[in-house]
């Protein structure tokens, strides 16, 4: 039997490395996002996730046997995160129900499983690090929580498995992303070198001398592809980063170095990439003149609000894998590496000089 993937959120850094590995591995995928997949080899649907008939209507001729959820909406609060990204979840797992053909339901969700929702991010009583799987909910909203609940009723009414995936900060490629720390230090090195500003790190004490880790979004698809086909796997939670552990104040040495730059001494005071990129669309403007980039506008490359969220926390954040390598997922990723493949494809795409 062909295997018929619909990937939600195909257009996503998780998304666009999910629709590649299956096809890949030879799988028939359709690629649902807001405007149509431009991959060769893909289904391409449109729907906007948040109105039902919307989704009923792109999926009504759809029979998949396996659906990824690798999407999310940020809203202005956490009550509002939750109504949505339930309801995008819901809404697609209800238009798929008429056909009876899903086997099983992959969500991506995330750390915040365990640090808190973005409006209580990091505070409170927090599980220990390193964070694993067993360690359960937090005693706060938090629209991750919202999401599993949609899956886990849908699974019991329709009979599917699920398998849910939690990984560390995402690494990956993909424009207009609103959680994209790697191509967001990318465009704040190549705007440091153009304009000969220190390159500062802009995160906390506690970040650039703890341990941490991160998740390639290439390794995150192979999680998923391997608990939706390993029986032992079903209708579990698993976290998912690299498989190593650095300490920022290392990582920063490696990323300047890449870009032929001297990492600056951690500051005295704090500098959020927030702040510091503030007014870099003119330099970037330059710079897009200069040696032909395709993306003038610089909020479509760089999310400063959610890295600095990630590099300001004033704890550390480690992650447990042995839960998924008990069970025979052994795959691995350099994060050095990781971090130097997204700037090649940057550079490859001309969205960086």
């Amino acid at each position: 039997m062909t295997q018929t993937a619909l990937v939600v959120g195909a257009s996503g850094i998780v998304g666009s490395a999910t629709t590649q590995l299956l096809l890949d591995n030879q799988w028939q995928v359709a690629a649902l996002s807001r405007s149509p997949s431009q991959i060769p080899g893909v289904i391409p649907i449109a729907a906007d996730l948040q109105d039902p008939a919307s989704v009923q209507q792109a999926l009504a001729e759809l029979n998949p046997t396996h659906v990824f959820i690798t999407t999310w909406s940020r809203q202005a609060t956490e009550a509002e995160n939750i109504r949505v990204n339930a309801a995008m979840v819901r809404n697609v797992l209800d238009a798929v129900r008429p056909a009876g053909t899903v086997q099983h339901v992959a969500l991506v969700t995330g750390l915040k499983h365990y640090l808190g929702p973005f409006e209580n991010y990091g505070k409170g009583s927090l599980p220990q690090t390193p964070f694993r799987e067993e360690q359960g909910r937090l005693d706060v909203e938090n629209f991750y929580y919202a999401q599993e609940d949609e899956v886990f009723a849908a699974a019991e009414k329709d009979g599917f498995t699920w398998s849910v995936h939690r990984p560390h900060t995402v690494t990956g490629v993909a424009v207009g992303n609103a959680m994209n720390m790697a191509t967001t230090l990318a465009v704040y090195a190549s705007v440091c070198k153009h304009t000969g500003r220190p390159f500062v790190f802009p995160g906390s004490r506690v970040q650039w001398d703890s341990l941490t880790d991160m998740t390639d979004a290439r390794q995150l698809a192979q999680q998923q592809l391997w608990a939706a086909t390993t029986p032992t796997a079903a209708n579990q939670a698993f976290n998912i980063t690299n498989g190593d552990v650095f300490r920022w104040q290392w990582m920063w040495g490696q990323i300047a170095n890449y870009f032929g730059l001297t990492p600056a001494d951690f500051p005295a005071q704090p500098c959020p990439l927030e702040q510091q990129m503030a007014d870099d669309q003119s330099a970037w403007s330059q710079m897009v003149a200069q040696h032909g980039l395709k993306e003038a506008d610089i909020s479509r490359l760089v999310s400063p609000w959610h890295t600095d969220a990630d590099l300001g926390r004033p704890i550390e954040v480690v992650t447990d894998m042995s839960k998924s390598r008990q069970l025979g997922f052994t795959a691995y990723q350099a994060s050095d590496q990781a971090f130097f493949a997204v700037f090649d494809q940057l550079r490859a795409a001309r969205l960086i000089p």
